[in-house]
């Protein structure tokens, strides 16, 4: 039998290389199989250890929390084009604060004074997110 949904989710030529999953029931040949045909390799977790899921639930919440509850997809595509912007927006981490840097980015800004310019703002994942900039006049 096949998983048509595992198939459907990676593009030949783009899937990933490797699948992190837990032991649920759910997960059996018919999920394995096509993994396998796509060359991806599976990695179990331990039983009842939850922290090695712990990144994948990070990274599932913070797209929920910080992009999907706050628009309504229309379809696929609409949902594709979403998300894509949303990783470009995650990965860069040029500009997003985190609170760990004490509210600074990982490459760490300049202070600008007013004089340098007025302060824009510049949309990011379709104006869900905002980064500021100060534009020379």
């Amino acid at each position: 039998m096949k998983c048509p949904g595992a198939l459907e989710a990676c593009a030949l030529e783009e899937g990933p290389r490797y699948l992190i999953r837990d032991r649920d029931q759910v997960y059996g040949e018919r999920f394995s199989q096509p993994a396998r045909m796509l060359n991806i390799q599976e990695a179990v977790i331990a039983p009842r250890s939850p922290w090695p899921n712990a990144y994948a639930e990070r990274v599932i919440g913070s797209i929920r929390r910080e992009c999907l509850d706050h628009v309504i997809v229309i379809g696929e595509r609409h949902l594709r084009e979403i998300l894509s912007k949303y990783v470009d927006y995650y990965n860069y981490n040029g500009t997003r604060p985190h609170l760990s840097l004490s509210k600074d980015a990982p490459k760490p800004r300049t202070v600008k004074l007013p004089s340098q310019g007025r302060v824009v703002k510049v949309p990011r994942v379709g104006g869900l997110h905002h980064e500021y900039r100060r534009r020379a006049a």
